[in-house]
């Protein structure tokens, strides 16, 4: 498709060339002449029609213009006529992705993510830093980490003011800090491990020089300076040198300290907002958002002013309760920022279900509610497993409750999301979260339960998690086989046309199917063959199953490693090459353990004589309603100590 843009700003040029293959248009002067008009702002809304072999984008924001760029071409190339209008619900919608938890994106996959997301029509990105950037005066602080430097963050800015997509530096100033702390230069600011020390004259000064670097690339004024879940501050050291003082006194004074911080350099601060609703409820142990909390005048008066909270709900599904709390965040003295989440987080397979459960009636309560600040997490807890570009079904979800007036439906995302990334992605992302929603899942997997990994990385011989997939045998090895196959039908299909990272995504998934085909059960048929003194079998695991799991763990590793260079710098990868190697050693250990027994070297396995039993240091809602860390998964035994 050609078209010729006539009466559009300059500005809008560049952006518009880095879109073309995207959307599979050229600009070219025989084109279909398409009229841009800039409306005022009071205009609201933004319309794209064609009639008469002539088109019409109108527009206000710039980021609305690459919206109707992709509304237009999306319907052009199917229809000789139409006229669309739409209105955007939120002044500011867009993402947070983590860049704290090992994999830290590079430049060049956050310039594709905002391209996304510039088609999409959402305006605003965090990349969340807690030690992932430079900071001239601390050469430890993101030592090795992957840290970005001023001039990449720079960089990631001016490509996404092509879009009129706001950059916002994401930090934290209070807690969530072990790895700018864990060093010797950092001993005076610790209150605790992860907590800076409030009131210390040397806390502010490295506070300043943070906040400083984070903010000093960007355009934006805007600052998120964290402060969430430091459930244990004025707990510490701040209580050895200072004695017991009342923590919301001690937070609010650590806040002003900060805020005096942001005024000099003219930043405009949020903070998440938890700490003040556990803080008033006196809940020490860590609960979030009581709506019993002690929201009086007297205490809303204490907090300082000028700051905007943001509240962060991942789980609810009662859209009259996310009402409810934003209604209590008014109380604060400022409109609440709702930030929601896309599942991804300590798994290796997106939770789509979860995310749908979710986001929808809380997107709906930010509508109902007049909320005009909404942004869609996506973090990398324990490892960063999955890839960020796994989230784009959910960045769709947030863009369309934010333009879309009728019901957001699976269908009209596919659409749109094909549209918007010139790619057939919907289904196949979508279709991810089947790592994990496997049979005796609870629906949805509302719970959380993450098979795909723990059954990877638990022990064959230990097997922490073998209590829960005993009876499986013949079930859950075929349903990952029938997975594999499926996620080969894509890439010899459909993803045939895809763009990276997309193919080397499938093909790790295909590879990580594969392997759980062999290991999901491997640990209950092995226990049952012993238990059994069935050698022959026990023969069999070790000369061919082992040797067969061995091989397709290493190809898997391969896929991985492949898929994370292809998206984040190397720094951390280091930790998932560790976890595949356990895997490896274990495997050879595990046939070592059983050929010495069937050899008659060893008269017993101790590892199989122990009783399996319920993995329970957390929440079991069914089967497999199970979720696990990997220093969980891989041993009863301390990886830390």
């Amino acid at each position: 498709m050609k078209l010729f843009f006539q009466g559009w700003d300059e500005e809008l040029v560049h952006g518009v060339k880095e879109l073309e293959a995207q959307l599979g248009f050229q600009m070219d002067p025989s084109g279909l002449p398409v009229e841009v008009v800039r409306l005022s702002p009071d205009a609201g809304q933004l319309r794209v029609t064609l009639s008469g072999g002539k088109g019409r984008i109108e527009y206000v924001e710039k980021i609305h213009f690459f919206r109707a760029l992709g509304l237009f071409v999306e319907h052009a190339k199917t229809k000789e006529s139409f006229d669309l209008t739409e209105r955007p619900s939120f002044d500011y919608n867009g993402a947070m992705l983590d860049a704290s938890r090992n994999a830290v994106m590079r430049v060049d996959a956050i310039k594709q993510m905002l391209r996304y997301m510039a088609v999409m029509g959402l305006n605003g990105l965090m990349m969340y830093t807690e030690d992932t950037y430079e900071v001239p005066e601390l050469p430890y602080f993101g030592y090795m980490r992957g840290r970005y430097t001023a001039e990449e963050l720079r960089e990631c800015d001016d490509y996404a003011a092509l879009f009129g997509i706001e950059m916002i530096p994401c930090i934290q100033t209070l807690g969530h800090l072990f790895h700018a702390l864990k060093w010797q230069y950092a001993e005076p600011l610790r209150d605790h491990p992860d907590i800076v020390l409030p009131g210390a004259p040397a806390t502010y000064e490295f506070l300043e020089q943070a906040i400083r670097a984070a903010s000093a690339p960007f355009r934006s004024k805007r600052i998120h300076i964290g402060m969430d879940e430091a459930f244990q501050v004025g707990l510490g050291r701040y209580l050895r040198d200072n004695g017991f003082r009342d923590r919301f006194e001690v937070m609010n004074e650590h806040v002003g300290r900060v805020m005096e911080i942001t005024g000099k350099l003219g930043l405009e601060p949020m903070i998440w907002s938890d700490m003040y609703f556990n803080l008033l409820s006196n809940d020490v142990q860590g609960g979030l958002y009581n709506m019993e909390a002690d929201f009086s005048e007297e205490n809303m008066a204490k907090i300082p002013k000028g700051l905007r909270f943001v509240y962060w709900n991942y789980w609810g599904t009662d859209e009259n309760a996310y009402k409810e709390v934003f209604d209590k965040h008014r109380l604060l003295g400022s409109e609440p920022i709702f930030a929601g989440g896309i599942h991804m987080w300590n798994l290796m397979a997106p939770n789509h279900g979860k995310t749908w459960s979710s986001m929808h009636p809380a997107l709906r309560a930010a509508k109902r509610s007049g909320l005009r600040e909404v942004f869609a997490t996506a973090w990398g807890d324990n490892g960063n497993e999955a890839n960020h570009f796994v989230i784009l079904p959910g960045l769709q979800l947030f863009a369309e409750y934010g333009y879309h007036d009728g019901e957001v439906t699976d269908e009209h995302l596919q659409k749109r999301l094909a549209a918007c990334t010139g790619l057939d992605l919907f289904g196949p992302l979508e279709a991810l979260k089947g790592m994990d929603e496997v049979p005796e899942v609870y629906e949805g997997n509302y719970y959380g339960a993450n098979p795909s990994k723990f059954l990877l990385w638990q022990d064959p011989l230990i097997g922490l998690f073998d209590k829960h997939v005993e009876g499986m045998e013949g079930t859950l090895p075929d349903y990952y086989a029938g997975l594999a196959e499926k996620w080969r039908g894509y890439l010899a299909g459909e993803g045939s046309g895809w763009t990276e990272p997309f193919t080397a995504m499938f093909a790790f998934y295909e590879k990580l199917a594969a392997a759980l085909s062999v290991k999901s059960t491997l640990g209950v048929t092995i226990k049952r063959l012993y238990d059994a003194g069935d050698r022959d079998g026990l023969r069999r695991i070790a000369d061919e199953t082992l040797p067969e799991l061995s091989r397709r763990v290493e190809e898997l590793r391969v896929a991985h490693r492949e898929l994370w260079l292809g998206t984040y710098k190397p720094f951390g990868w280091e930790v998932l090459d560790i976890r595949y190697g356990g895997v490896l050693a274990r495997a050879a250990s595990a046939r070592d353990r059983l050929l010495d027994y069937v050899n008659g070297r060893v008269p017993q396995l101790e590892e199989l004589e122990a009783e399996r039993l319920v993995f329970n240091q957390n929440n079991v809602f069914g089967t497999l309603d199970v979720n696990g860390l990997y220093h969980q998964i891989a041993t009863a035994g301390s990886l830390s100590m």
